[in-house]
């Protein structure tokens, strides 16, 4: 589904009246306060977040006056330059060192001194080109940026135009090196002063006072909510704006801990696949307990096996704070999360924080916590950046200290916040109850018919042996693998490209893995680590079922004989496994769907729909018993051509089935990918074409604006045959096709009563019976029987035993009180009188394990034309079967004295 977000619906900067999308097929807008579980527990759980005042020393604020008093100066200088785009740059600059002033001693000491050596080089640059070509003193234009995609339009939003790393770069170059001097005096007498600030900054780095660090430390170690119960340091992240300030936490922390493995870094400078191993070093190995890092993980990043964060520094933009938050507050997350900032509240950057937190928890309390997810929207008038640079410039001044204090308090009204969540109510679409009760119809037999965790713990287990790994079971349902076998880690090397789901290495040892969501996290015990939650995404589980198929795949070629054990009658059949795909009409031709389908056929060349998976009900033929069915090998029926029958009856039933679904699907969704890309990029040329003209007026007009007017041009253009090929694009993917059916495996299937019958067992004592009409006869009276019980007490009743979902039966309760009610599946077993045992499959265990409390199974017990019961059994099934166990003989006396009454199943 990755290619509905469809960037082109996007495309461009924002825009009021151009920008906007609707996105009702893409997402439904909520607080997160409000989202409940389907049992109606908040699927959030609370966050609160507290403020750190700290106190700077004499020298730290004898250092912060001084480089305020620089950045007021320099701002004052920047007012007077005719050219405002670097008025801008310089002003973002000072920002810029502003911010690392608050940061830490050692990241203004770092800053101010990369400052003075690029501007003294600057300066000897400058004296050589006026030499050169004997021009007047004036100051040559600084040096663009350049990254590969030039300087950002709006250098107030550069932190939306780059990525996180970009930024950090960006920022960097223009704090080294961007002045308000425009001559070599005044330049020269910049760094004069630039001299005195980074001496005043190395002082107080050397003294080691630092108040905020100080801080930090008293809260790492004596805050409770820091440690368990046990005393061990909880997992903490800890963001920082900036990476002088990021190395040197590092280094105090190690000290602190006295453990160089225990923190662990992400910044702008570490590659995307280190980024990845780091995150997975923090979330698996109990030994990295703190997380350093800046904005660089504050996107995309799920950092949840944390509860716990500290904001070193204090982003500008409200939207960071959310976005940070956002990595330990997500799905999954199961404790309270807690949150510092720190605040020096006698700074005027720090007077603005301390109000603005003050009132956020004021209307946290009174909101229900509903005030995180709008941050970034409640400065509209004017943005929080804007408010702390006036602070800095003018914050001196008591009559400007109190109107930020107004502006804040109207920005956080409670009507205003409770305005923005209306506002933000996007999703008005409801389900009535009959569309309701058919979603939630088919996310049970979903539920009921997925691999995880049953049938792939069951094929990891056999596989990863297979391979030479060892499973170690730790806590219930968790197991710890000490080595990763060097075959597999290799195979993690090999797969690339769309082969590969998930981006995540593969670890040389994992401390837990788990096969079941519950067992991720375990709430009541202190100390468990988090574990890793293996599927068929995951990395390790996709290179052992890569090397799997690699040695066995022409295995499915050469066809088996395999046994029903819940076939009691007479007539074998073969199974073929056909694979269907639906491609999309481009070139090359994509994948846009594919299933694997079954078709079964008979002896008189029926054919029939096998199922979802009938396969994984069947058990190999033992060695022993194949002299017993040679003949069959031979039969002529079997010699017949069963798979051009096979791929008949697919071609008729399935394949259209399939096409079908794929069609509509895929026609209804493009359809509104493709209009959402037409009118946004006609908007955007609609924008640039405008813009075009106007230029134009101005080249006449004698201004040389002709660059401009050539890339203006070319972005028109580009913008044109980007909407002609996405159109065509498009087109392709909505004309989808059916590719033909191919047959990638058989077998030839023997029922269990067949082989009874052929190793002498008598019916009566072997259970099978060559009446086919007399098996049918009880089942439909089983049938009969359970859905009477189930429509007296009140229950809407669907027959889904030909859907081969994995019972029989969906009953549906009435509603109650406007609620809908959880449905029972019921699988029936019908029995002739006098019958001992009831046999199950492999798959019926593990769909009634899957379903839990909505599985029943009902025993009807036949004897001519009359019949007892129904018996109803609640979780008959207590443990999965093993690998090599595909059916079970459950005793029947057993199961009824267990079993109740309908109208006491309730």
């Amino acid at each position: 589904m990755g290619w509905l977000l469809d960037a082109d619906r996007f495309y461009g900067k924002f825009r009021d009246g151009a920008h906007k999308v609707d996105v009702a097929d893409l997402m439904r807008r909520m607080v997160k306060e409000d989202m409940l579980t389907f049992d109606g527990t908040p699927l959030f759980p609370e966050r609160r977040a507290y403020t750190v005042n700290y106190q700077l020393s004499d020298p730290e604020a004898a250092l912060y006056a001084a480089v305020t008093n620089y950045v007021k100066t320099e701002f004052a200088r920047a007012d007077q330059l005719a050219d405002g785009g670097r008025k801008g740059t310089v002003g973002f600059a000072l920002t810029a060192l502003q911010r690392r002033l608050a940061s830490s001693p050692e990241a203004i000491y770092q800053s101010l001194k990369r400052r003075r050596n690029k501007l003294k080089r600057r300066v000897e640059d400058e004296k050589l080109r006026q030499r050169g070509q004997l021009v007047k003193e004036g100051l040559a234009e600084t040096v663009g940026y350049e990254n590969g995609n030039g300087s950002p339009e709006d250098i107030w939003e550069s932190a939306d135009d780059f990525s996180p790393e970009a930024y950090e770069d960006f920022e960097e170059y223009l704090v080294d090196q961007t002045t308000a001097a425009q001559t070599i005096q005044e330049l020269e007498a910049e760094i004069i002063l630039l001299e005195g600030l980074e001496e005043q900054a190395r002082q107080v780095v050397h003294s080691g006072q630092d108040r905020k660090w100080d801080e930090l430390s008293r809260l790492l170690q004596d805050t409770p909510e820091m440690h368990d119960s046990a005393g061990r340091q909880r997992k903490l992240i800890i963001f920082t704006e900036h990476r002088d300030t990021l190395n040197y936490l590092a280094v105090k922390i190690r000290g602190l801990i006295g453990s160089e493995e225990a923190v662990v870094m992400i910044h702008g400078g570490v590659k995307r696949e280190d980024r990845r191993k780091v995150q997975e070093l923090f979330r698996n190995d109990p030994s990295a307990r703190f997380l350093v890092a800046t904005d660089a993980a504050g996107e995309g990043v799920n950092l949840q096996n944390a509860n716990l964060m500290v904001n070193y520094d204090l982003p500008w933009n409200p939207n960071r704070l959310e976005q940070r938050f956002g990595r330990i507050h997500r799905i999954g997350q199961t404790e309270v999360c807690h949150l510092w900032n720190m605040v020096a509240a006698e700074t005027r950057e720090g007077d603005v924080f301390q109000r603005l937190f003050e009132k956020l928890e004021v209307e946290r309390q009174a909101l229900g916590g509903r005030v995180f997810d709008i941050l970034g929207e409640v400065f509209e008038e004017k943005s929080l950046q804007d408010l702390l640079i006036e602070a800095i410039r003018y914050g001196a001044d008591p009559g400007v200290r109190e109107r930020l204090r107004k502006k804040i308090e109207g920005a956080l009204d409670t009507r205003h916040l409770e305005n923005i969540i209306q506002r933000n109510a996007l999703c008005e679409e409801v389900m009535d109850e009959k569309r309701l009760f058919t979603v939630k119809d088919e996310m049970e037999k979903a539920e009921a018919r997925k691999l995880q965790p049953f049938f792939i713990r069951a094929f990891f287990k056999q596989a990863f042996a297979s391979l030479g790994g060892e499973l170690r079971p730790r806590e219930p349902g968790r197991y710890e693998i000490t080595n990763v076998p060097a075959i597999i880690r290799e195979r993690d090397r090999q797969i690339t490209g769309r082969d590969r789901r998930n981006t995540d290495p593969v670890l040389r040892r994992y401390e837990r893995i788990c096969f079941e969501k519950q067992y991720v996290r375990i709430l009541d015990r202190v100390g468990v680590p988090m574990a890793s939650l293996l599927h068929p995404g995951h990395p390790l589980m996709q290179s052992v079922t890569d090397i799997v198929l690699e040695q066995h795949r022409n295995k499915l070629k050469q066809g088996a004989v395999l046994v029903d054990p819940s076939d009691w009658g007479l007539a074998p059949k073969v199974m073929f496994i056909i694979d269907h795909r639906v491609l999309e009409r481009a070139d090359p031709a994509r994948v846009a769907s594919r299933r694997m389908q079954f078709v079964e056929i008979d002896a008189s060349g029926q054919t029939i729909d096998a199922g979802w998976a009938p396969h994984l009900d069947l058990e190999p033929l033992a060695a022993g018993d194949m002299a017993l069915i040679q003949d069959m090998l031979a039969a002529p029926w079997i010699a017949k051509d069963l798979e051009h029958a096979a791929l008949a009856h697919a071609g008729s039933h399935l394949v259209p089935e399939h096409f079908d679904e794929v069609r509509s699907r895929r026609e209804k969704s493009v359809d509104k990918t493709l209009n959402a890309v037409h009118e946004r990029l006609v908007k955007e040329i609609n924008f640039w074409s405008d813009r075009y003209i106007k230029l134009q007026d101005d080249l006449a007009a004698g201004k040389d604006v002709r660059l401009t007017l050539e890339n203006v041009r070319r972005t028109i253009d580009d913008l044109t045959a980007r909407r002609e090929s996405r159109e065509k694009e498009l087109l392709a993917m909505r004309h989808v096709v059916s590719a033909t059916p191919v047959v990638l495996g058989g077998a030839l299937v023997i029922p269990a009563g067949l082989l009874m019958q052929r190793k002498g067992v008598p019916a009566e004592q072997g259970g099978w019976s060559a009446d086919a009409a007399a098996r049918t006869r009880i089942e439909r009276i089983a049938m009969h029987a359970v859905i009477a019980a189930e429509r007296a007490l009140g229950h809407a009743v669907i027959d889904v035993s030909a859907q081969k979902c994995g019972w029989d039966l969906t009953s549906q309760p009435q509603p109650v009180d406007g609620r809908l009610t959880t449905s029972r599946h019921i699988e029936v077993k019908g029995r002739a009188k006098g019958q001992s045992t009831i046999t199950v499959t492999r798959n019926e265990i593990l769909y009634g394990l899957n379903q839990a409390d909505k599985f029943i199974l009902a025993i009807v017990l036949v004897d001519g034309d009359r019949h007892e019961g129904p018996f109803y059994v609640r979780q008959p099934f207590t443990q999965e079967p093993d690998w090599a166990e595909t059916s079970k003989n459950l005793d029947l006396g057993q199961l009824l004295a267990k079993a109740v009454a309908p109208e006491a199943s309730l």
